[in-house]
């Protein structure tokens, strides 16, 4: 082979690899559903789910027949079925999504006391958790405030975990002995057992208000996050036993100025190197929010601080995709301050995926409140509390009432789907 053959193969070869660099590094935003309040509107901190059929499941806070809240399904071309409306009695205003338990049925919880608008009728309720099978028969597991004081807890935001024993666990943003909050365990049949309840130590040094779910680490133990309290008032990161034992494993504000991020909404997601990951709301360099990185002992590194042009405040938690690197969602930020979407890999190299409201009057979607679900497919999935149309607008917020949208990077398919809050 002469010297020119062989330099004509190289540059056959390095055209090759740029190419195949190009074609995996390629993405493909899809507006899948916009919400009109009639079948739902203003998704909230809400992860879809996969159900075992293939399809997304989710929540919107308000719309539906009773202006409550409701529960749909979406298929992953973009076919929305609303399959119950929350009236008051059943549930009011669910902030979470939902988890797919072993028997097939979804389980949820809803958030709290509301108005049914237009009407402004007066509905109150300290939440509720609740149980819906795939063709949309809603029946109500557990109501919160059952006990003198609401010692048992009230308004959970956080969606539930089906953890390995079959029960079902999960958090209370108010309530409990102290009123700061609970993390709770409950049967499918309506048994629950309060595990803890916050503000227990001196000044809320154990954190309170806890906005998001749990997640079950490797080691059995559940970890989760509180927007308040911890050693500092900036929030926590939490692990707790199944019989109730919590250990607080990382105070934010620990570093001047909250360098190190403050009020976490989200949870945490467990990566493959067994550490944790996740997002604060606030605080970091420009205090528009950070993604951390910690260690089961506690030891946390702020593997990113946003910028605004970035992205900015993370209300949700991070998934880890199929290829190890964590993705997500920011509330704000962006190109147009709409929110964005992102990538970031263990040890900080960050990637801005989408901005939102890159498309009309926001037609895509504006303002993802909720993380992210990757599908069977490789694709992710997910919900904004704004953009969309405004047909049948009855409480439009900015630019509509919401929307899903999928968002594929050109990950490889999963077996099964992998979930985040």
């Amino acid at each position: 082979m002469t010297n020119s053959t062989r330099w004509n193969h190289l540059v056959l070869l390095l055209v090759l690899i740029t190419a195949t660099a190009i074609v995996s590094q390629a993405q493909t935003f899809t507006s899948l559903f916009q919400f009109d309040y009639t079948n739902g509107g203003f998704p909230q901190p809400t992860a879809l789910v996969q159900g075992a059929d293939g399809n997304f499941y989710g929540t919107t806070f308000v719309g539906g027949t009773y202006h409550l809240g409701t529960i749909f399904k979406i298929t992953p071309a973009g076919v929305h079925t609303l399959l119950a409306s929350f009236d008051g009695p059943k549930g009011v205003h669910p902030y979470a999504g939902l988890v797919q338990g072993s028997d097939g049925n979804f389980y949820g919880t809803s958030g709290g006391f509301g108005f049914s608008t237009p009407n402004h009728n007066p509905v109150f309720s300290a939440g509720n958790v609740y149980e819906i099978t795939p063709q949309g028969v809603l029946r109500t597991v557990y109501t919160f405030c059952a006990n003198t004081s609401c010692i048992d807890g009230s308004e959970p935001h956080g969606a539930l975990l089906q953890a390995s024993d079959g029960n079902f666990y999960g958090t209370t943003s108010l309530g409990g002995a102290h009123t700061y909050g609970t993390v709770f365990e409950v049967t499918s049949t309506g048994t629950l057992t309060s595990l803890y309840s916050f503000c227990s130590l001196a000044n809320c040094a154990d954190g309170s208000h806890p906005y998001a779910g749990l997640m079950q680490g490797l080691d059995g133990d559940f970890y989760g996050t509180t927007y308040d309290g911890g050693a500092h008032g900036g929030g926590s990161v939490f692990k707790i036993t199944a019989a109730g034992g919590l250990t607080t494993l990382y105070s934010f504000c620990s570093l001047a100025a909250c360098a190190d991020g403050s009020h976490p909404y989200g949870s945490v997601v467990q990566g493959a190197d067994g550490n944790f990951y996740g997002t604060t709301y606030t605080g970091g360099a420009t205090n528009q929010g950070t993604v951390f990185r910690l260690t089961g002992e506690g030891v946390l590194t702020t593997l990113f601080s946003f910028t605004g042009t970035s992205g900015a405040n993370p209300y949700a938690g991070l998934v880890l995709g199929t290829d190890n690197n964590s993705y997500g969602t920011t509330q704000n930020g962006g190109a147009d301050n709409r929110g964005t979407i992102f990538e970031i890999t263990a040890t900080g190299t960050f990637t801005k995926l989408y901005d939102f409201c890159s498309q009309a009057e926001c037609f895509d979607g504006a303002y993802p409140r909720g993380g992210l679900v990757q599908g069977s497919d490789g694709t992710f999935y997910g919900t904004t509390q704004n953009g969309g149309i405004n047909a049948g607008c009855l409480l439009c917020g900015d630019n509509g009432e919401g929307t899903i949208f999928s968002l594929s990077v050109g990950l490889a398919s999963s077996v099964k789907a992998v979930v985040a809050k």
